[in-house]
């Protein structure tokens, strides 16, 4: 059917098939009751004859404007949808459907839709199968609303945290990037047939390295570099059967990854067995006009890989390039047979309309749950948490975080509907007993602050038993973001610290904040610490103020809930941090995972270790965990042991295995992670655990080159439980 399609076709028509280029939130009109497609739509469909791919029909923030007036429902999206599929059929010759992508880096980025944890968060669960039940929410809900391809973060490798992405990274580490890379591509697809989204991950490849933690700046790595730590996500990714992959801003050695064949055609598709498509990333391919021609850009891009555009006036000139004798029909019919395979795959010439779910999953308990398990415990003094609920005792709760829900969501946030929300203002009157009374104040914003506000909070705190201050960033987005043409804030709102293109040279909190915490920190008073943010910021020069701190990255709309289950002992603490802390910035790299080479590790004037390294995380319990047996068994490393809580309270442990002196040719990592397990206990519980980690898959994600003789060593609870030689018989 698709090849019989692909000869009825003229250039045209495929050129329509692999352009992306409108805004969708512009493709329709809204009043009152009334919704109608717009005449910037219908010109589109009669430029090409036909329409490939529209991108945010459903988005809603600042930048596309449109929010719970302007914006659509879930009713409204289903009709417009509806709308759009329909003339397609009624106006264009072959009536091919289009389409609908949407963002959904944690959560689809649409009204009445479920925001969770940030991929920063996220990371620090070590809980892939839990996130994969996460990514099936997003895809009923993207589904049910119309949409059919979600554009998901997935593999960008965080190396510099001054990044203002960073929050978009699952981790430092590429082992553990791949596992939620694989659970993101399961969890939005599904088997076909289960009426799931495409999954497209992004960014392809390196762009967690640029240069000074500049967003989109310049990648300075080698192959090697290439291959071990920003490729493993996309080979894993192959596998789990992703549909797409984007392209990223950045180069690699010089040459644009929108036009790079080594990238896209010789490792994705001739070293993988890649069959989907690839996307320009926003406006991108616009960029290479710098140096050539629209026209040789549009045959260079299209024959190093890229099959769909976005939003870039780039692939309109498609046709020219061919009549110029640039680009051949070749590789045109070849990109377009790629995009409507997809479209049969999912089954949109049978059925294109939106899809009324049967599944509803119980979505807060699941959300918040992740919410939870990604929260990391860096510090509990004295054991100052959990919170005795049946003490009487007087909590002062302050910070600019504890009432604003939109600085417990990260970037790429729809508007909300507070009421489905629970800040931690709301979490904490939920959880906390009739003992227990909580006085508020904000004491400062986020960057800006005054002595006024830091007095009322004193004031407060005064007559409390424990002070609760939040502290970190905010990505908030607001009407006075100056947007770039893709989107990224140009200028961020006095709130807003983090996100596409907010890079930080510094980590430290905001001044205003540090002065909240040092008047607070006076009175002598037990003080925990909520630091929220997306990217690590540093503790070490406030960590002396606090008795416990809780690391809670950006944890969603029920992000209010799960910090408060935690802290009243509702939950145990069980995340681990999946990018390390540094203790200054003088110190960055500090990802744990370089070169085992001898160097002088600390500077004279500062230490080289981070404060907090990647893996590290407390919990409430008093966890102890043991290997009984480490056997390698036909290239399958076998692990068996056990964990047990000693005391009267829950806790939890991360098993964390890796492969050190694995290498001989090249100079291995210190060390690698390889495998994990994580394990809940009830107060004074017992469990076994296993874990079966096959050599083929280390060497598929590029951590070992060759099988050959290696050390693997265990840690859990912060410790080396286990450091053993293997043997590998030749």
């Amino acid at each position: 059917m698709i090849e019989g399609l692909l000869n009825q076709m003229t250039i045209k028509e495929k050129v329509g098939q692999l352009n992306q280029r409108l805004y969708g939130w512009q493709v329709y009109e809204k009043t009152g009751d009334r919704i109608v497609l717009t005449d910037y739509f219908k010109e589109e469909v009669r430029r090409f004859g036909t329409i490939g791919w529209i991108y945010g029909v459903f988005r809603s923030d600042p930048w596309s404007g449109r929010n719970h007036e302007t914006g659509l429902n879930t009713q409204e999206a289903k009709e417009v949808a509806r709308l759009i599929q329909s003339y397609l059929k009624e106006h264009t010759r072959l009536q091919i459907p289009a389409f609908l992508v949407e963002e959904c880096p944690h959560g689809h980025q649409a009204l009445y839709s479920t925001t969770t944890p940030v991929n920063f968060s996220v990371g620090s669960s070590w809980n892939p199968t839990l996130y994969e039940e996460v990514q099936k929410i997003v895809a009923e809900e993207m589904r049910e609303k119309g949409a059919h391809v979600g554009l998901i973060s997935a593999l960008d490798v965080t190396r510099d945290p001054r990044w203002g992405r960073t929050e978009e990274c699952f981790s430092e580490d590429p082992f553990l990037t791949s596992c939620f890379a694989q659970a993101a591509v399961r969890g939005l697809q599904g088997e076909f047939g289960d009426r799931n989204v495409l999954a497209v991950l992004k960014h392809l490849a390196g762009q967690g390295s640029s240069m000074g933690g500049h967003n989109a700046g310049p990648v300075s790595i080698g192959d090697r570099e290439l291959r071990e730590i920003h490729l493993p996500p996309m080979v894993a990714g192959v596998a789990a059967g992703a549909s797409g992959f984007m392209a990223a801003y950045n180069d690699l050695d010089g040459i644009p990854c929108h036009m790079n064949p080594y990238l896209l055609q010789t490792i994705l598709r001739e070293e993988n067995p890649f069959k989907g498509i690839v996307m320009a990333d926003g406006c991108a391919l616009d960029r290479l006009m710098d140096r050539m021609s629209v026209q040789e850009a549009a045959a260079n891009a299209l024959t190093s890989g890229v099959d769909v555009s976005l939003w870039d006036n780039v692939y309109p000139f498609i046709e020219t390039s061919i009549k110029e004798g640039l680009l051949s029909m070749d590789v045109l019919d070849q990109a377009v047979l790629r995009v409507l395979r997809l479209k049969e795959k999912l089954g949109l010439f049978t059925e294109a309309d939106p899809i009324d779910m049967d599944s509803k999953r119980e979505k807060k308990a699941i959300v918040s749950k992740l919410a939870s398990e990604s929260i990391v415990l860096l510090k509990n003094q004295q054991q100052c948490l959990p919170m005795k609920k049946d003490r009487t005792q007087k909590i002062a709760l302050i910070g600019p975080h504890i009432n604003n829900i939109y600085h417990l969501l990260g970037d790429y946030t729809p508007f909300k509907n507070e009421a489905d929300c629970v800040t931690i203002s709301q979490g904490m009157r939920a959880y906390a007993s009739e003992s227990i009374s909580i006085e508020e104040a904000v004491g400062c914003g986020i960057t800006e602050g005054n002595e006024e506000l830091i007095q009322e909070a004193v004031e407060i705190a005064k007559a409390s038993d424990m002070i609760l201050i939040t502290m970190g960033g905010s990505s908030i987005r607001d009407f006075g973001t100056v947007f770039d043409t893709n989107g990224a804030a140009l200028q961020g709102s006095n709130d807003m610290t983090s996100g596409e293109n907010i890079d930080l040279a510094h980590l430290r909190i905001p001044q205003c904040q540090l002065a909240l915490i040092e008047a607070l920190a006076k009175l002598g008073k037990p003080m925990v610490g909520l630091m929220i943010s997306g990217r690590p910021h540093l503790v070490e020069p406030i960590e002396g103020y606090f008795t416990s701190i809780l690391y809670c990255g950006y944890p969603g709309q029920y992000g209010g809930e799960a910090i408060s289950k935690l802290l009243f002992g509702d939950l145990i603490p069980s995340g681990c941090l999946a990018v390390s802390i540094p203790a200054t910035e003088g110190q960055l790299p500090v990802y744990y995972n370089y070169r085992h080479q001898a160097f002088q590790e600390d500077y004279l004037d500062e230490k080289g270790r981070p404060k907090y390294c990647f893996g590290y995380g407390l919990t409430y319990g008093d966890v102890v965990s043991t290997v009984t047996s480490v056997r390698l068994i036909d290239e399958v490393i076998e692990i068996t042991g056990q964990s047990e809580n000693l005391s009267a309270i829950g806790g939890s442990t991360t098993i964390q295995v890796y492969l050190k002196e694995y290498a001989k040719k090249v100079i291995p990592r210190v060390k690698a992670l390889c495998g994990f397990t994580k394990i809940g206990l009830s107060a004074n519980q017992s469990k076994t655990f296993a874990l079966s980690i096959p050599l083929k898959e280390l060497m598929q994600l590029n951590l070992i080159e060759e099988i050959q003789d290696f050390t693997l060593q265990i840690e859990a609870e912060n410790n080396i439980i286990l450091k053993e030689k293997i043997k590998i018989a030749k």
